[in-house]
């Protein structure tokens, strides 16, 4: 491990190319279907996957369409002239000897996305994105001399999106890698499901003590965002500690072990050149018109930026943000963003809405020992959580009260009830009772003289522990303002 002394002589710069599935029902280029989750090895193939002589490829058009959503996620729009090239190489997995891509006139040039680490934002320019045929899948038996090709993902329709090496610690690239996730999933340009691949990343570093860009390593096919920020981190070490010993880094593509949290060589890295590539003589360039970029930029839904935005106006922290932002995609079942939206103008309310969904029910959701309540449309949770909050404003249930009513009508297997008379039934209804809670008060004062005493030389907390048994006594039931209200009449304050 490189000692932080040393570690800062360093400048690290990293670069991270990001290949996303394009979530078409078919292939780039042939009517085979696209979902190789569960599929049997080689049952979604096509003569152009084997790379026959003699098939011709065509152009998927909703690939195109889903890349040029692509561009306005990524704070730009889609080139009006593109080209297709073909990048050779030989693999097992690569039946034509090519695959198909864009490099020097690509969908997308330029663009950028701001994320944050420790609520500081940096800005990470995108150098291109250029729509291309994925390869099939080589796996290696363990303990067999041979290998097998799958070619069910052979022609998938990628996007590779590259940017500049505009971030220079771990957390940068873990950061940039997640707000890519957001992006191409509220755009609705791929599942990005980094189990099956979908997403992954290929990640470029390199350390130097001067202006000038050390030699860099390509670390390939990373599907988490936390083995993005380990293989910066490995990789930094690494790399200073062969530098320390007056070593030259090495120009090569490794991979990433998880299991001993380290990179490994796989094979010298090729550069451009080295790739032979040529235009593709049997596909035609994309031109794309005004009217066709305005028409899809109008069906663009509302991006992360914005939603923070909105979020924000209601005075909601960070971690609360981008909880909600996840939880949106996570919960099919709930539209917690929408139902914000629609009584946003509510501040108050809007603003209490969006805590309940933060600490009651996103809780619950994730709680696999809890079933949620699937009788409750959105518009029924809607309903549930404004007649709480009118009884909140009606000082007919404290804020505990509140949490235990939700849960209990989001993990019942009925229709949202009647919401004041559930709670009478399950004794939430705040007592409100002057007589009544004296009652209760005078008998919490006379078992607690210590924290009365407190309370007498200027301890104002203590008064929090004398609520907080009323509430106790009354089984949560008792007005809390009313409480300390009586505590401090019957003392004397």
């Amino acid at each position: 491990m490189v000692s932080p002394q040393i570690r800062s002589k360093y400048q690290v710069t990293i670069g991270i190319e990001c290949h996303v599935q394009l979530k078409t029902a078919t292939k780039l280029f042939a009517a085979v279907g696209n979902d190789a989750r569960e599929a049997e090895p080689n049952t979604l193939v096509s003569p152009i996957c084997f790379g026959l002589p003699g098939t011709l490829p065509v152009l998927n058009k909703e690939a195109v369409h889903l890349a040029i959503r692509a561009a306005f996620a990524l704070n730009t729009e889609p080139q009006r002239f593109s080209t297709f090239e073909r990048k050779h190489y030989f693999y097992p997995d690569l039946p034509m000897g090519y695959q198909i891509t864009q490099l020097h006139q690509p969908i997308v040039v330029g663009g950028f996305v701001e994320p944050e680490v420790d609520d500081q934002p940096f800005k990470v320019r995108i150098n291109r994105v250029q729509i291309e045929a994925d390869a099939g899948k080589s796996t290696h038996p363990t303990g067999k001399d041979y290998s097998l090709v799958d070619l069910n993902r052979a022609g998938t329709p990628l996007l590779e999106i590259v940017s500049e090496a505009d971030m220079h610690s771990a957390a940068e690239a873990k950061a940039y890698a997640h707000e890519l996730y957001l992006r191409m999933r509220y755009a609705d340009v791929s599942d990005c499901n980094l189990y099956y691949g979908n997403m992954r990343f290929d990640v470029n570093v390199s350390v130097s003590m001067t202006a000038v860009l050390g030699t860099r390593t390509e670390t390939k096919n990373i599907n988490s965002f936390r083995a993005v920020e380990k293989t910066v981190e490995y990789e930094v070490s690494r790399q200073i500690e062969v530098l320390e010993k007056g070593e030259k880094v090495s120009q090569e593509t490794r991979g990433w072990d998880d299991a001993k949290q380290r990179t490994f060589k796989q094979r010298t890295k090729e550069d451009a050149e080295d790739y032979r590539y040529m235009p593709d003589p049997d596909l035609p360039p994309i031109e794309l018109t005004n009217a066709q970029i305005e028409a899809i930029k109008s069906e663009m839904p509302v991006l992360p930026d914005e939603w923070r935005h909105r979020l924000q106006s209601l005075g909601l922290d960070k971690a609360a943000m981008e909880l909600l932002l996840e939880a949106e995609l996570d919960d099919a079942e709930v539209y917690y963003l929408a139902l914000i939206e629609e009584v946003i103008l509510e501040k108050e309310f809007a603003k209490q809405l969006a805590n309940w969904f933060v600490n009651i029910e996103v809780p619950l959701r994730r709680d696999d020992s809890l079933t949620p309540n699937a009788a409750i449309t959105n518009q029924g949770r809607l309903a549930l959580y404004r007649a709480t909050a009118e009884l909140i404003g009606a000082d007919k249930l404290s804020s505990s009260n509140a949490k235990t009513l939700i849960t209990k009508v989001l993990t019942t297997d009925k229709q949202v009830p009647v919401i004041e008379d559930y709670a009478k039934q399950h004794n939430l209804i705040q007592e409100s009772n002057v007589s009544a809670v004296e009652a209760i008060t005078k008998n919490v004062i006379a078992e607690n003289p210590k924290a009365v005493e407190d309370v007498k030389n200027g301890e104002m907390k203590a008064i929090g522990f004398l609520v907080g048994q009323v509430m106790k006594h009354s089984q949560g039931r008792a007005n809390p303002q009313l409480a300390q209200t009586l505590i401090k009449q019957q003392l004397g304050l």
